[in-house]
């Protein structure tokens, strides 16, 4: 009987020991594998959590003895983690699968030498419980040891993509970066210069040294003609480094705003960072800005290339977008371009920021050499980037999905949108968000401000999650805002629930960003 429950309460061991561990790696991957970043989350989410509690009243029970006990709640969280769905589920990649490996291979390794040392089983079992209390720990001790072998294949992958940039011979490299915009920016630069060139452009959120890296080297190839590459960055340095890889002829800064101030501190610091860019450009290269960015207007610009400007509402721009008229089937509008015709533009995007981005990747198409006539057959027919302010028909109510990545800016733009929209009689404007994160020292102020704007623009607002509830409902409640057209809701699952029971036809909703599962 005592070898049924000590086999029993092993089995609970492994499958809470799996679950925690499933989830901390999982945590640690969104955080991009870097301690420094995954030790921010643990704080913003504080040392109590359910799953701690749990964990704690696991070890309690197995250090008192109740070893049935010990293995019930281990089993039972075990059984709700594994229902749980995440918004990003884990990915089993090589570092993934080594973490769980080596995480499993301490586990073990430490309750066999609590047993070898006490000759106890049951002690054993205590060391097991009690090990799921810090599930963190071992996986910070394994990437601090993996860093020196890690840096030996960076430097091994690194070399191998100068290798391959350097053989290839007449490449034109365009970098873009901003706050936001610049992965629209660059599908839609994509599109166009498709129209005339080979072109390969970084897939997806590819927008790291190391995503670089990987579409150099797995992507590549010698037909290839122009390469787009996206510029990510949460810390002085990020951009430089990917230009001192790929050396860009052209580069495009989308716009500055408060984006990552927990790790840059302040919009200067941004600034500089994403100008990066352009200071790492040739004296015979082009570096294009959108002057209506709050960040860069009125900044000095660097002068070591030629510098184009484009914008709606900035004047003196190189190239300005005119005459913008919006409707659910699109927009349309014209580019004037300094020394140029003016272009007229149709395409089936909506919305000012994809005007901006359009305006963008047009003066980088005219930097490429592409006749109007292809840019303007790409221009009809781009397609809208998912979460980026992408319009839909949904059974007669418009839906506006900013979902992705969303800062004071550009939400700012989304909602000057919601409240210019041409509604039915009897249509609402309905807002959802969970407001900005990662700003550091102004996030509650920002979304304070955030609830001042949506109660300008929208009927409803939908406050989803806790991190910013208060801020925002504060905000909404200084700007006059009638309580009763608030909701809160604890997930975005929840909020589109409660969003079944009273949208109808006519109506407008705007998804303001979406939290990642590291933030709740």
């Amino acid at each position: 009987m005592m070898n049924l429950q000590i086999a029993i309460c092993a089995l609970a061991a492994l499958a809470g020991w799996f679950a925690v561990t499933r989830h901390t790696i999982q945590m640690f991957q969104q955080n991009s594998y870097r301690s420094e970043r995954f030790l921010r989350q643990l704080r913003r989410g504080g040392i109590f959590t359910f799953r701690r509690l749990a964990m704690l009243a696991c070890a309690a029970c197995a250090l008192s003895g109740i070893f049935w006990a010990a293995a019930a709640i281990a089993a039972a969280w075990a059984a709700k983690e594994l229902r749980t769905r995440y918004k990003v589920p884990i990915v089993y990649t090589v570092p993934a699968c080594c973490l769980f490996a080596a995480s499993l291979a301490l586990w073990c390794a430490i309750s066999a030498a609590v047993w070898i040392a006490t000759g106890s089983a049951g002690a054993a079992l205590t060391a097991a419980f009690v090990q799921l209390c810090l599930p963190e720990l071992p996986l910070f001790l394994l990437a601090a040891a993996a860093i020196p072998v890690q840096a030996v294949l960076n430097r091994r992958r690194l070399n191998a993509a100068r290798s391959i940039l350097r053989a290839h011979g007449q490449l034109t490299v365009i970098g873009i970066t901003g706050s936001y915009g610049k992965t629209s920016t660059k599908n839609y630069l994509l599109r166009i210069l498709s129209e005339r060139y080979d072109t390969l452009a970084t897939p997806g959120n590819f927008n790291t040294l190391p995503g670089v890296i990987r579409t150099i080297r797995e992507q590549l190839k010698p037909n290839h003609r122009i390469f787009i590459v996206e510029m990510g960055a949460k810390q002085k340095g990020d951009i430089k480094e990917i230009c001192d890889l790929v050396h860009p002829q052209i580069g495009i800064v989308t716009s500055v705003g408060e984006m990552h101030l927990e790790t840059f501190g302040s919009v200067d610091n941004v600034r500089s960072t994403k100008f990066e860019l352009l200071r790492s450009l040739p004296a015979d290269g082009t570096g294009i800005v959108n002057l209506d960015s709050e960040g860069i207007a009125g900044a000095e610009l660097p002068a070591n290339c030629r510098i184009i400007t484009y914008g709606m509402k900035a004047e003196g721009t190189d190239y300005r977008a005119v005459g913008a008229d919006f409707s659910p089937r699109g927009s349309s509008f014209a580019i004037e371009r300094r020394g140029l015709d003016a272009i007229a533009v149709q395409t089936p995007l909506a919305g000012g920021t994809n005007i901006l981005n359009i305006t963008g990747a047009m003066a980088a198409a005219d930097a490429a050499g592409v006749p109007d006539r292809n840019k303007i057959q790409a221009a009809a027919r781009l397609q809208p980037v998912l979460h980026r302010l992408s319009v839909h028909n949904n059974n007669g109510v418009t839906v506006l999905d900013d979902a992705y990545n969303s800062n004071p800016e550009g939400a700012r733009t989304a909602l000057e949108m919601v409240r210019d929209f041409k509604l039915p009689e009897g249509g609402r404007r309905i807002v959802v968000t969970p407001g900005f994160v990662e700003l550091g020292e102004r996030q509650y102020e920002a979304n304070r401000q955030l609830g001042r704007e949506i109660a300008a623009a929208a009927d409803t607002a939908v406050v989803v999650n806790r991190l910013n509830r208060q801020a925002i409902l504060e905000g909404l409640a200084e700007a006059g805002f009638d309580p009763r057209n608030t909701i809160t809701a604890d997930s975005l699952r929840e909020a589109a629930a409660k969003l079944q029971s009273i949208v109808r036809r006519g109506d407008i909703v705007l998804y303001e960003n979406d939290l990642p599962d590291t933030f709740k």
